[in-house]
């Protein structure tokens, strides 16, 4: 009769090194954060977040990835997924890269790992909603386990003007300031900070760490 692997030991078969659970070793924690960017909002709001998680951050631009990128990817704890807005889901470049996953969903590589997911329009609604759904079902087919933001401002909270501006929870919306000054609110990028923040606890919490 032949034995179940675990699914560290099917990663091992697979080439993907991983740590056993009954090794007794503390796997330092990861959180990758694959994005496409097509002006730079998409980005800085990336980069706002690695900033916040600290040094278990990983940037990865999707339209340069490296065979250490995807094996970084493999191994992490937590990926949070970066995208902006193009006619109704996220850019089409980022699509390609989801779809280059596909061995990965079925030899459920990516099973339990924690996920999360944002995006960025120039329209405060711009359909964003639509493109974190595409992430979030992409997650789940994925077998991972979705976070989303948890913060309310105003006017719930007058105390917190700007903080989530867009109202979204199911992940990060940012609306892009086309023409203005700062094209970034502050505002914005302290919600994209304490995002950053939310999912490194809840990684943490899930990582027994």
């Amino acid at each position: 009769m032949t034995t179940a692997k675990a699914p560290w030991e099917e990663m091992i078969s697979l080439g993907v090194p991983a740590v056993s659970p009954h090794s007794g070793g503390m796997k330092k924690l990861s959180i990758c954060i694959p994005y496409f960017s097509g002006f730079g909002h998409t980005k800085r709001i990336a980069e706002t977040i690695a900033e916040a998680i600290g040094d278990a951050a990983r940037l990865l631009d999707v339209e340069a990835l490296t065979d250490a990128d995807w094996q970084a990817l493999d191994q992490t704890d937590a990926i949070i997924f970066g995208a902006p807005t193009y006619m109704g889901s996220t850019a089409a470049r980022f699509s390609l890269f989801l779809e280059e996953i596909d061995t990965r969903w079925e030899h459920g590589l990516w099973n339990d790992k924690i996920a999360a997911g944002f995006t960025t329009a120039i329209h405060p609604s711009g359909d964003k909603l639509a493109a974190l759904q595409r992430l979030s079902i992409f997650a789940a087919q994925m077998g991972m386990i979705w976070i989303g933001p948890s913060d309310i401002g105003a006017p719930v909270k007058p105390g917190r003007p700007g903080l989530n501006r867009d109202g979204s929870w199911l992940g990060l919306m940012v609306t892009e300031q086309l023409g203005a000054d700062e094209d970034l609110l502050p505002e914005d990028l302290e919600t994209a900070r304490r995002f950053g923040v939310r999912v490194l606890a809840a990684t943490q919490r899930w990582s027994g760490q």
